[in-house]
């Protein structure tokens, strides 16, 4: 049976701390709906409202996208070892880059990732749980390497390119916000 919470409790924000994975929902008001998940220590609980997380370079930057064009989000983790459980975050988020004062606000809170994008920020208005009872079972092995390698290999330099040629527009052609004009 699904619950409703207007904040985050100390408990659910352990729950959040344990997950290795979670993933971020958007969608501006036309366009695709899009779901990606997120991982490498990048998630913290900063108030009982409030959370960011490191958005990490990828292949494509719809997140960013749609929270120009729409600022709602909803974040989810689901249990996938012990007690059956589906956290729900919803609520507005914002977009830093390192060219706002508010980046070098929250950077120190992560662990120093070469290819750290934005930070996105958001203001927790609803937190939901629910049963998980479908979610399956499955171990966590690691963490996987080869974003972390790549973006090494790329140097601050190429990495800036590939922002502009590659994340600068969403896959309906929306500005992404990451390169200034």
């Amino acid at each position: 049976m699904a619950k409703i919470f207007n904040e985050i409790s100390e408990e659910q924000k352990q729950f959040i701390a344990d997950q290795k994975i979670f993933f971020v929902g958007t969608a501006a008001d036309e366009g695709r709906v899009n779901v990606s998940p997120k991982g490498m220590d990048t998630f913290r609980v900063v108030g009982a409202n409030k959370i960011i997380w490191l958005n990490l370079t990828g292949s494509g930057n719809e997140t960013a996208a749609h929270l120009l064009k729409n600022n709602r989000m909803t974040i989810m983790f689901c249990a996938f070892g012990g007690k059956p459980l589906i956290l729900r975050l919803y609520g507005s988020a914002k977009i830093y880059h390192a060219r706002d004062k508010e980046y070098h606000k929250y950077i120190d809170f992560f662990p120093k990732i070469m290819g750290a994008r934005q930070i996105i920020e958001m203001e927790v208005g609803t937190v939901q749980t629910s049963c998980g009872f479908a979610v399956p079972f499955m171990d966590f092995n690691e963490e996987r390497t080869q974003l972390k390698s790549w973006a090494e290999k790329q140097g601050e330099e190429r990495l800036q390119a590939y922002h502009k040629e590659r994340n600068s527009r969403s896959i309906d052609n929306f500005e992404t916000g990451i390169v200034q004009e």
